[in-house]
């Protein structure tokens, strides 16, 4: 039954849910110099049904055919548009919601990891009902594939970290999209660990994410 639990439980990978800074650094806060954003502009509100954090998670090998991989939808959020660009933005993610798509056909297998996800193994949902990421910095790029550079502070289960990601992002009358480049995160940095110390080695510490956000004006 443990074994069974471990193999299910990989997803929680997903919760470094962004991170590539190290311990040491501190989160950017609206009294920091390095922050560039402002609230002037005009307010867009998260489209929460065509909105979500799409995670995946490997166990010893990094791999496809190694992976789980699922959901996490918002609660809330917002962005401010200012001169025809993404000033800001906060979203919040319902913990509650987190689960896996590879899984969605087979019901008591999605149940149990659903389950052990959001239990003190993990996510402590009740505990920590959401997470967040708050933009903090949006820098232009012409490098890649990519428009943008999203600085900003994520949140998981209280613990705060910097987290830079690459992004397009799109604003169109009255409505922005955001969608971040995919990326490896430390789940470890959050507190996701799996009560079982030997799990946690077999269990890869990298997690993909992908935020993909759709706001529309605010009437």
């Amino acid at each position: 039954m443990k074994k069974r639990l471990f193999s299910l439980a990989i997803p929680a990978l997903f919760t470094a849910f962004v991170i590539i800074s190290c311990s040491k650094e501190k989160p950017l806060t609206s009294d920091s110099n390095e922050v560039t954003t402002t609230k002037d502009g005009s307010k867009f509100v998260l489209d929460t049904l065509n909105s979500n954090v799409e995670w995946k998670g490997y166990k010893v090998f990094k791999s496809d055919n190694t992976s789980h991989f699922g959901t996490i939808k918002f609660e809330s959020g917002d962005v401010t548009v200012k001169d025809g660009k993404l000033e800001s933005g906060k979203f919040v993610a319902d913990m509650s919601s987190l689960t896996s798509e590879d899984l969605k056909d087979k019901k008591d297998d999605l149940a149990k990891l659903n389950g052990h996800l959001k239990s003190a193994d993990f996510f402590e949902v009740e505990k920590f009902p959401t997470a967040s990421y708050e933009i903090t910095k949006v820098s232009p790029s012409s490098e890649g594939d990519y428009n943008t550079v999203l600085d900003g502070n994520l949140t998981v289960k209280g613990i705060t970290k910097p987290v830079q990601f690459k992004a397009n992002v799109a604003v169109n009358g009255v409505e922005v999209s955001i969608a971040t480049e995919p990326k490896d995160i430390m789940r470890e940095e959050f507190g996701v660990k799996f009560q079982s110390p030997a799990a946690n080695g077999v269990i890869k510490n990298e997690v993909t994410l992908q935020i993909k956000v759709k706001a529309l004006e605010k009437k």
